[in-house]
């Protein structure tokens, strides 16, 4: 059998994902997660793990983000420059509240992504923003819920509802 088959240029282009925080009910650990999964390339029949063959991925109104329990006021993120007495810890809420909840969900999918050369380029399509404004929308061919059988799945549903 060929090595050839599905390896096509389509296979390989990368497309636009848009992640919207205020729809999505995920906590930060969860969402971290498919981000992390989509910008690796995991979703495409071509996956290798030496091909950077992932996708961009916008997220926007991470202001909105959620985390269980009382992670704001307890989770710290910790940093040493390996001299004595050196050690810097930062909660979450200030974290958010200094350099913004995209930063947050920016160190939770670094987090989730394999440590190799690979990390910082993939790092690199990951764009997120604290409100609904971005100028990536230009890239989008078509969100899920604009297409074709969507649209009409869902006035079906509506249609259905109303009787």
């Amino acid at each position: 059998m060929s090595q050839k088959i599905g390896r096509t240029g389509i296979a390989f282009a990368r497309l636009w994902h848009s992640v919207d925080v205020a729809k999505d009910e995920r906590t930060l650990g969860r969402l971290a997660s498919s981000i992390a999964t989509t910008l690796m390339g995991k979703h495409k029949p071509v996956y290798h793990p030496t091909i950077d063959c992932g996708d961009y991925v916008v997220v926007t109104n991470c202001n909105r983000l959620k985390v269980s329990g009382n992670k704001m006021q307890e989770k710290e993120y910790w940093s040493h420059s390996t001299k004595p007495g050196n050690l810097k810890l930062v909660t979450m809420e200030k974290m958010a509240a200094d350099k913004g909840f995209g930063e947050l969900l920016r160190k939770a999918v670094s987090g989730m992504l394999p440590k190799n050369k690979l990390r910082k380029v993939r790092l690199e399509r990951l764009k997120l923003f604290d409100d609904s404004e971005h100028p990536y929308k230009q890239n989008f061919i078509a969100h899920w819920d604009q297409q074709a059988q969507v649209q009409k799945i869902l006035q079906q549903q509506k249609k259905d509802n109303a009787k």
